[in-house]
């Protein structure tokens, strides 16, 4: 019988931006492994899997491990909730797995999110606020239930998200070059960024742009956050807009526990960039009478290696 410290486990993280791998063997991270998003909204369901299925390969590799070797493979992927989305994705990558002829023992696809919450609270009740490219508060009530808030996708929702930021300053620099809003030196920073697409002189050549997918809204986000550090009223407007939508989520799955007050664990780009939004958030937090923010036990890797043990040995 194999004890925990032989397990061989691989834990994804797949964000909205970038996704990240590790494989886990005795009780050590022995390989890591990344590559870009495997978000299903971004690039398609069969796009995600042959992704996350190269990044499975490589930590094999490089661990000079078969595949066969690997106990279990836990995989959190943003905007994936729906139990038909998880074994469309599970079914997929074991099917590519396949033609490949790796076999793979035990497969699980989740939500990064839960993966997050996971590793933050070790299992304990709690909510996990992720700023990144979208946002989400994810909370656990009791010993198993789940609570969430937000993490719509930036087509529907996501407010104070990155996404979110980079499309509010994209319609104040509209705004501003129409004369309708403010003018924001955000519309200089941006046009520098892309001289070759974007000419001030032709302001349509924006939409040209974001058509041809020369930048996402997310891309806009750290010009934003750049301009409100310098004091431009606009930008600063919206960083304090974001903040007040973040905490909305935090509040709303407050009122949901029967504690006086709720831990709550801050995690994503945003915050481990210690941005001028991270700061906002941590005072408002630091003032909220129902809440304590305190520092993660984990990230979302940590929380796949958890629950990669956990089904290992529920299967003993």
């Amino acid at each position: 019988m194999i004890t925990n410290d032989d397990y061989a486990i691989i834990g994804i993280d797949g964000g909205g931006t970038k996704t990240r791998g590790i494989l886990y063997k005795s009780d050590k991270i022995i390989a890591e492994s990344n590559a870009g998003t495997t978000r299903i909204g971004a690039v398609g369901v069969g796009e995600s899997c042959e992704r996350l299925l190269n990044v499975i390969t490589d930590l094999c590799v490089q661990a000079n491990l078969d595949s066969s070797e690997i106990d279990a493979v836990v995989v959190g992927l943003a905007g994936v909730w729906l139990e038909e989305e998880k074994k469309r994705s599970t079914q997929l990558i074991k099917t590519l797995a396949r033609t490949q002829k790796m076999h793979l023992n035990d497969l699980i696809v989740t939500s990064d999110a839960e993966l997050a919450l996971e590793g933050a609270f070790g299992g304990d009740q709690g909510i996990v606020l992720i700023v990144g490219t979208g946002s989400i508060a994810i909370g656990k009530v009791g010993k198993d239930k789940l609570i969430r808030c937000g993490g719509w996708g930036i087509e529907l929702d996501d407010e104070g998200s990155g996404a979110w930021i980079g499309r509010e300053g994209l319609t104040a620099i509209v705004r501003a070059l129409d004369g309708r809003g403010k003018e924001t030196k955000l519309t200089e920073k941006f046009a520098e960024l892309y001289p070759s697409s974007i000419n001030l002189k032709e302001p349509r050549t924006i939409v040209k742009a974001y058509s041809d997918r020369v930048f996402e809204y997310y891309m806009l986000s750290p010009l934003v956050m750049s301009c409100a550090e310098e004091g431009d009223p606009v930008c600063l407007e919206i960083i304090q807009r974001s903040a007040f939508h973040l905490m909305e989520l935090l509040e709303t799955l407050q009122k949901k526990y029967k504690t006086q007050q709720v831990k709550v664990a801050l995690l994503g780009g945003i915050i481990d960039a210690s941005t001028l939004l991270a700061k906002m958030l941590e005072d408002n937090i630091a003032t909220h009478q129902k809440l304590k923010r305190i520092d993660a036990k984990g990230s979302a890797l940590n929380g796949a290696i958890a629950i990669g043990k956990r089904l290992i040995s529920e299967m003993e």
